[in-house]
């Protein structure tokens, strides 16, 4: 059993499930695209049992991906607390799940939405997706609150590691469209006279990142609705979702850090939840 994690490494948490077994494909898959190391992270009540999981774990990733360096880290205790305290040192966390759906995960819990609501590193979850999905690229929410970059340059990375292309979504609301029922619709569609604005204000956020990744290939998007709707809706076409998670130090930050719970509680895909405020980890 490891005590430390080597500073800004993958880890990936295992619980012998096969939803464990998604997240670890998934991470050592990005270790060997960023050539970062990765740790396969397993707790249970019993240490000894954790230890059995983490090693039949990092057997799989010598099995198929033998160029990435891996090691194990194991420990008796609550999942949760302990994965939330290898965040301070890990650059990524990668965690399965069980994708029961935001009223179950509820009422049961979810290790998942809490350590990526609790994690000072961001958290990818690997949500079950349909067998017969054919992923695109990286979407990434963009608010426009200041501090946000991080979530910004994270879908980058992971765009530019994996040879992706990255669209950039911003969302708006209006009552009337509402009532509508213009969810999902474009802002040139709801609101023609204020589309072109809104655009440029988008561009502002992501382009400074962009020029940095010139071989991404970026789309801009202004659509009308609440973002976790946006995010949610046919999430199954991207590669991966990535949401910012504010600090939830006010009214207004509570509901904004609960979008990126419904995110990760609804999509059919991986999201990645990014700490505002924190500089991007190399390589996301």
């Amino acid at each position: 059993m490891s005590t430390e994690i080597p500073q800004g490494s993958i880890v990936v948490a295992v619980d012998g499930s096969e939803h464990a077994d998604r997240a670890v494909a998934w991470a050592a898959g990005h270790a060997a695209a960023t050539d970062r190391p990765l740790v396969v992270a397993a707790v249970h009540e019993h240490a000894e049992t954790a230890a059995e999981l983490a090693a039949a774990a990092a057997a799989k990733v010598a099995a198929t991906t033998p160029d990435v360096a891996c090691s194990t880290f194991s420990t008796a205790g609550e999942a949760r607390a302990v994965l939330v305290d290898l965040s301070a040192d890990a650059g990524l966390l990668v965690l399965g799940s069980r994708g029961r759906g935001s009223l179950r995960s509820l009422l049961l819990g979810s290790v998942s939405t809490s350590v990526s609501r609790l994690a000072t590193c961001p958290v990818v979850v690997c949500r079950p997706r349909p067998a017969d999905a054919v992923a695109g690229g990286v979407l990434v929410a963009v608010d426009g609150e200041p501090g946000s970059r991080a979530v910004i340059e994270h879908a980058f990375s992971h765009a530019a590691a994996h040879g992706l292309p990255l669209t950039a979504v911003h969302c708006v609301w209006d009552a009337a469209a509402a009532v509508a029922g213009l969810h999902g619709s474009s802002a040139a569609e709801v609101m023609p006279s204020d589309a072109e604005e809104l655009t440029a204000t988008l561009r502002e956020a992501v382009d400074p990142v962009a020029e940095a990744y010139p071989g991404v290939t970026v789309h801009y998007q202004v659509r009308h609705g609440l973002i976790d709707d946006v995010l949610t809706n046919r999430s199954e076409e991207w590669e991966l979702i990535v949401v910012g998670r504010h600090p939830l130090d006010s009214v207004s930050r509570m509901v904004i850090g609960s979008i990126a719970s419904a995110v990760v509680e609804r999509a059919r895909t991986n999201v990645a939840v990014v700490p505002v405020g924190r500089a991007a980890e190399p390589g996301a």
